[in-house]
């Protein structure tokens, strides 16, 4: 059964990989599995035909045979789950590399994906400055726990995992402020990251879709 999932048409990151369909595809090809992608606009996405998969008009959605899936991070669970290569076979491993997929979305990713959201939405308040001070201060309050744990280690518990996939893709998302050089292993944490031919795949098949959409 070939895999189907959901991709913005055109991508609002500008081609930088942060939408949450680079996640899945980089778990994919973690573990070497095919997969189509569908492209929807916008305007798609609030459509029935997206609903009846994605009740939230969000992407991505994961199709295979009559198994439909919304969540990245439920998506990438399951793939790690159905596939070797991104949860370990020890027991106590595997449910530490789970947790860290929930401490990624749960714990790490709300502050950071608060302040994308002021920028666009508060950016013009007279109080915008003050809430975005608190903003980066509950940000490096958790990346300076996460880089107490991570240390001067490669990965987060042993071999790279799903935790690490997730990880990293939340922690990309504040590159772009310079936040995250404050944390030099989280930096080089994030780098190792992208220097994996997966995500190197998945990357350039996202970016060619947002070249192609822009008329690049």
């Amino acid at each position: 059964m070939t895999i189907t999932i959901t991709a913005f048409e055109r991508s609002p990151d500008g081609g930088k990989g942060l939408a949450r369909d680079t996640r899945v595809r980089w778990a994919l090809e973690e573990v070497g599995q095919p997969y189509d992608v569908r492209l929807l606009s916008f305007k798609a996405m609030r459509e029935p035909e997206h609903l009846a998969l994605q009740p939230f008009g969000q992407i991505p959605t994961y199709e295979e045979g009559d198994l439909v899936l919304f969540e990245s991070g439920a998506i990438v669970f399951h793939i790690a789950e159905r596939h070797a290569g991104l949860l370990p076979g020890d027991a106590n491993a595997r449910a530490r590399a789970i947790t860290w997929m929930f401490a990624a979305l749960s714990t790490v990713e709300p502050p950071i994906v608060d302040r994308s959201i002021a920028r666009y939405v508060e950016g013009d308040k007279s109080w915008y400055d003050e809430r975005l001070t608190m903003l980066d201060e509950r940000i490096r309050k958790r990346l300076g726990e996460l880089s107490r744990s991570l240390g001067d280690a490669d990965w987060l518990d042993g071999a790279f995992s799903a935790g690490d996939l997730l990880m990293i893709s939340v922690l990309q998302r504040i590159k772009s402020s310079g936040i995250l050089d404050e944390y030099p292993n989280l930096s080089a944490y994030v780098a190792r990251g992208e220097a994996r031919p997966a995500y190197k795949r998945a990357f350039a098949d996202q970016l060619a879709v947002f070249k192609a959409a822009s008329g690049g």
